[in-house]
């Protein structure tokens, strides 16, 4: 009897051990195994699954950004025409047509070249790297900071690829209204860019950007991870699609939360007219356009397009996590 109990005790613990391999107390060993996934394999892996994700939500992303920028007061904005996400994508599709929902897509899967693979990449590095030298695992102090590092770094290498995705966006718009064209496709808004403010132009608006990007990312990939680690050790589930999904739904919401204000701000500093040398017409920085959105529209101005920001962020959130694990798990890497 006493030989059965020790080892029915020992079978539990051992599937308890085998199912927390990922979790934060053995994350030390994980680190190990993943030795052998060289940073080039990740970096790929992320970049791939970026941009299954971008390709299937763009229109999403499109639509929040339409509804950001318009009714901006500060450039004499009349009242919006566009009511509610929905009521836009179906106005974009009806007036200026089906494919346009896509309008800016290339340098935004640049964008994630750099910045998705980047972002990607060190967070697990630095994770691997500090779990080895602790045996207390990755803390979720440390998922905050790492999190909002990779972001924030990634971003601001990426912030040109912002910019040029920005404008072409908001041309469809600007031609309906009667508005001369700005840019004639992404070279045309590179060139344009540089002419007018120099290389440093490529970077206008990359601080409430790289903000954003950090405050994303703290809510992205800090609550991906907690939670997933928290299914694995609190619940039965296994490291599987169910778990995935769970995890990027929430990391969908709070990266959501944390990032819209400093979306609004982004955009509508990107999107304003530029003088000769490139400076903004109509915001100065982005603490002006704050306060400025702030003053003329009131505080939940900055959660402007919230709802598509979530909407968009949760299923790419979904999406990406999906497509990453899936092909980690089809290429013989480890889990994340």
């Amino acid at each position: 009897m006493k030989t059965d109990i020790l080892q029915s005790t020992v079978s539990m613990a051992h599937e308890k051990e085998k199912k927390k391999l990922y979790a934060e107390e053995d994350i030390s060993k994980l680190a190990v195994i993943k030795s052998n996934d060289t940073i080039a394999r990740k970096y790929m892996m992320c970049v791939a699954a970026a941009s299954v994700a971008e390709g299937a939500t763009y229109p999403l992303d499109l639509t929040k950004t339409r509804l950001q920028i318009q009714g901006e007061m500060a450039t004499g904005g009349s009242n919006a025409q566009y009511r509610g996400m929905f009521k836009t994508a179906m106005g974009i599709a009806k007036e200026e047509g089906l494919l346009h929902l896509w309008r800016g897509m290339l340098p935004a899967l640049y964008r994630h070249a750099i910045y998705t693979g980047f972002r990607m990449s060190a967070y697990e590095e630095i994770r691997n790297q500090l779990s080895k030298k602790d045996k207390n695992g990755f803390s979720l102090w440390k998922k905050v900071v790492a999190g909002m590092m990779a972001g924030g770094i990634g971003q601001l290498m990426a912030s040109p690829t912002d910019l040029i995705k920005t404008q072409i966006q908001m041309e469809g718009r600007r031609r309906l209204m009667g508005e001369p064209p700005r840019v004639d496709g992404m070279v045309d808004a590179f060139r344009k860019i540089v002419k007018q403010g120099g290389v440093t132009g490529l970077w206008r608006g990359c601080w409430p950007n790289v903000q954003r990007a950090a405050l994303v990312n703290l809510g992205d990939l800090s609550t991906y991870d907690s939670v997933k680690s928290s299914i694995l050790d609190n619940t039965t589930l296994e490291d599987n699609s169910v778990t995935h999904c769970l995890s990027s739904g929430c990391a969908g919401l709070v990266g959501a939360i944390m990032g819209t204000p400093a979306d609004v701000v982004k955009a509508r500093i990107m999107n304003q007219a530029t003088d000769e040398y490139g400076r903004g017409l109509v915001y100065k920085s982005s603490a002006d356009c704050f306060m400025q959105t702030v003053r003329g529209e009131g505080f939940l101005a900055l959660y402007k397009g919230f709802v598509p920001c979530w909407l968009r962020m949760a299923p790419w959130s979904l999406t990406f996590w999906l497509s990453f694990e899936q092909i980690r798990k089809a290429s013989g890497a480890t889990p994340f």
